[in-house]
């Protein structure tokens, strides 16, 4: 997909990573494009000591292209990848394995809390720094979640990532979710621990099926010393099933925590003299495990920043009148809109969210403008990933509208259904799939069995049962789906082609 130069930042005077990504066929692609700059938006959002900085990207309608290609300025990282060091360290001690994975896993809590996920966890993309830092790279082309990645592969056949680090329902049926990030670090602790991978196969179909159906050799068959609860720890982040591994990554890195202790020395590759980086990391670690220190304070002189006395009456600010503020708010609605046509979706959230609030105590929460710029604030926030905060904003509307515009009305249900996949695409896949059912429900009563909406929410929940592993419920609702697409529209109608290719990929018993 690309290439990773180091290079020289002329204008700061200091060296930089630039990675080129390339168009699948060489021709610029807009949709490609969109996507890059969206997500290069949200990665430079994650700001974590263990993601390499981005300091810029250029897309293809920008000046400065280099050659027609997409290009990211990163953070240069000095190290050495894990990949390397498993080649000339072979298998690791405990306590260097489990300070590895534990630092991923503290990186993926941040990036799962953004609503990303990487995709491509493999030894290659962590590199251990000589502070015995780790930093997990290639975020610059993992995707944040969205709908159409819930259960399909990309439009191109090729499943984003590493084979033998994919989980299962990555693998085959291109779901990808935090829990397949849990399932490629269990994969790269299993390597750290024996030296070896867990699954091997001459072909990517031959390696899929060992992730689908082969259990992991337990660690201690392969390591006798190794901790029978670090062996459990590898066994269920290998759980063939998304829910049965472990519920996140902040539980990965407590698991691991127990056994870090004091690693030996890694000559050559690791200088354990205590340098500004693990000093600064070890005082932050203190807070919150250490009781307060008591001092008395010297009292407060009253200040004039406190505000006028108690008894003071406070002066009241004269109130907008309705028309100003509604004024105010179209305008900001469209300066929202400008921001959002560039992608600059969390300064539109924040412009939408102060006059929303502003607007809410002066008009009313429900009133008709406030309402708009409350769902425009809302699809703003799911477009541009911030995917728990645009739920609550959904789920917050519901009722609003519906006292507005009624029960039935389209604003509702379609607020519903982007509640739903935002708990989709969080994983939420129980509250989701909850959600969908209730308003499939409601569309098959207000809209008609056979009408194209309540058919395509019968073809999202099919692929959520997909992607969550019921794989025979999925073949279930998708056969019967594919049955009422080709009675009221015939077989080649394009909507049954998406779940004839969706059925092709399950096998009528398959089961993990």
């Amino acid at each position: 997909m690309g290439e990773v130069w180091a290079g020289y930042d002329q204008q700061l005077g200091r060296r930089v990573a630039v990675k080129f990504v390339r168009f699948p066929d060489g021709h610029p692609d807009e949709e490609l494009t969109r996507r890059f700059i969206r997500e290069s938006r949200i990665t430079a959002r994650l700001q974590h000591p263990g993601v390499p900085a981005v300091y810029d990207a250029a897309a293809v309608t920008e000046p400065g292209l280099h050659h027609g290609q997409l290009y990211m300025v990163m953070q240069l990282v000095e190290g050495v990848s894990v990949a390397d060091l498993i080649a000339e360290q072979g298998p690791l001690p405990q306590e260097w394995a489990a300070l590895i994975v534990a630092q991923a896993a503290a990186v993926l809590a941040a990036a799962h809390a953004e609503s990303l996920v990487h995709r491509d966890l493999k030894p290659s993309n962590l590199m251990l720094c000589p502070d015995a830092t780790v930093k997990v790279l290639d975020f610059g082309l993992a995707a944040a979640l969205e709908p159409s990645d819930l259960s399909r592969i990309t439009s191109t056949g090729h499943v984003p990532g590493t084979p033998h680090y994919m989980a299962p329902e990555q693998l085959l049926y291109g779901v990808t979710s935090a829990h397949s990030d849990l399932y490629s670090l269990g994969c790269v602790l299993h390597e750290l621990l024996t030296g070896r991978r867990p699954f091997s196969g001459a072909t990517v179909f031959a390696l899929a099926r060992q992730h689908e159906e082969t259990a992991p050799t337990p660690l201690r068959e392969l390591r006798p010393d190794a901790d029978p609860a670090l062996e459990r720890l590898v066994l269920d982040l290998l759980e063939k099933h998304p829910d049965r591994r472990p519920a996140d990554a902040t539980e990965l890195y407590r698991r691991l925590l127990p056994f870090i202790g004091n690693p030996a020395p890694l000559p050559g590759v690791v200088d354990l003299t205590p340098g500004p980086v693990r000093l600064y990391a070890g005082a932050v670690a203190l807070v919150g495990t250490t009781p307060p220190v008591q001092t008395s304070a010297p009292r407060k002189k009253p200040s004039r920043k406190d505000g006028p006395p108690q008894d003071a009456e406070p002066r009241p600010a004269p109130a907008p009148s309705e028309p100003a503020l509604e004024d105010e708010l179209e305008q900001v609605r469209r300066q929202a809109a400008e921001l959002v046509a560039e992608a600059r979706y969390e300064q539109a959230a924040e412009l939408l969210s102060r006059q929303v609030e502003k607007s809410g105590r002066a008009l009313g929460f429900d009133h008709e403008q406030t309402l708009n710029a409350r769902l425009e604030l809302a699809d703003v926030l799911f477009e541009g990933g911030e995917y728990q905060r645009a739920a609550s904003a959904y789920q917050g509307l519901v009722d609003d509208l519906a006292a507005y515009h009624g029960r039935e009305s389209e604003p509702v249900l379609r607020c519903r259904l982007q509640e739903a996949t935002c708990h989709a695409v969080l994983g939420e896949t129980g509250v989701a799939l909850r959600e969908m059912e209730s308003l499939l429900a409601d569309q098959r009563r207000i809209l008609g069995e056979d009408h194209e909406r309540t058919l395509d929410l019968r073809r999202q929940i099919g692929m959520l049962h997909m992607g969550a592993g019921d794989t025979t419920r999925a073949h279930r609702i998708l056969s019967d789906l594919l049955a009422d697409i080709e009675r009221l529209h015939g077989p080649s109608h394009p909507l049954a082609e998406s779940v004839r290719n969706l059925l092709g990929d399950l096998p009528d018993d398959s089961k993990w």
